[in-house]
């Protein structure tokens, strides 16, 4: 690995992990691993391509070959094209999500994922977002974080953001894929969600992003970061 530190930001669906995230790469003006992205193009494509999920050997094949781009859009927003295809809004569904949890239990397509997402390690630091960044890509990341929130509350905050983009969806549906979600990120028998030995946790559980980011910014000033 090269010398460029990481802060790792790890959780659960729904902790808040993501926005925070860009908002500390923003403020350190550092790089930002959306490592959850890289699963969920995965499982895109193999419904483009017609590979179930569960067809191990086949997701396998997809998740090292995979023709992924990351682009910034003029909002600031990232773009993500699988073989020039923007499938930005695809990967953002539940759907998208269900496939990024069930093709990332699979150990052959995280073995395929790791070398590329430590590839994002480069000066002048790296803020990398995702469920094992900690514990397995960037065990030596000087400052490790893991969010975590109910997963009531977890629901009720995508419920929001699904209403606000005028979709139609079912709150305790919601729940129920959060916790099934969960249990199968938790259980799975390599790199599972949970947080590293040295990370801080924090409970955004009635806490709003302003809440968490100041707790955030606060470590980051004691490691002596900024």
């Amino acid at each position: 690995m090269s010398a460029a530190p990481v802060i790792t930001v790890d959780g659960p669906s729904g902790a808040g992990k993501g926005t925070v995230s860009h908002l500390l790469a923003a403020e350190l003006g550092w790089h930002f691993l959306d490592s959850g992205a890289l699963y969920r193009v995965t499982g895109q494509a193999c419904l483009i391509e017609g590979v179930s999920w569960e067809d191990e050997a086949r997701v396998a094949e997809i998740a090292r070959g995979l023709d992924v781009s990351f682009s910034a859009a003029e909002n600031g927003e990232v773009l993500v094209a699988y073989k020039g295809k923007d499938v930005s809004a695809a990967i953002r569904t539940e759907e998208g999500g269900r496939g990024a949890s069930t093709v990332a239990a699979i150990p052959a397509v995280r073995r395929a994922l790791l070398a590329r997402q430590r590839d994002f390690r480069r000066l002048p630091g790296l803020v990398a977002d995702g469920r094992d960044m900690g514990t397995v890509v960037f065990p030596d990341a000087p400052l490790k974080f893991f969010l975590t929130a109910s997963a009531a509350e977890r629901a009720e905050r995508r419920y929001k953001q699904l209403i606000l983009k005028g979709e139609s969806v079912s709150l305790p549906r919601l729940l129920e894929d959060i916790k099934e979600r969960d249990a199968r990120d938790s259980s799975r028998a390599v790199a599972p969600l949970v947080p590293a030995e040295d990370a801080v946790v924090i409970d955004s559980t009635g806490a709003d992003i302003e809440q968490v980011f100041a707790q955030v910014m606060k470590e980051v000033t004691l490691k002596g970061i900024i």
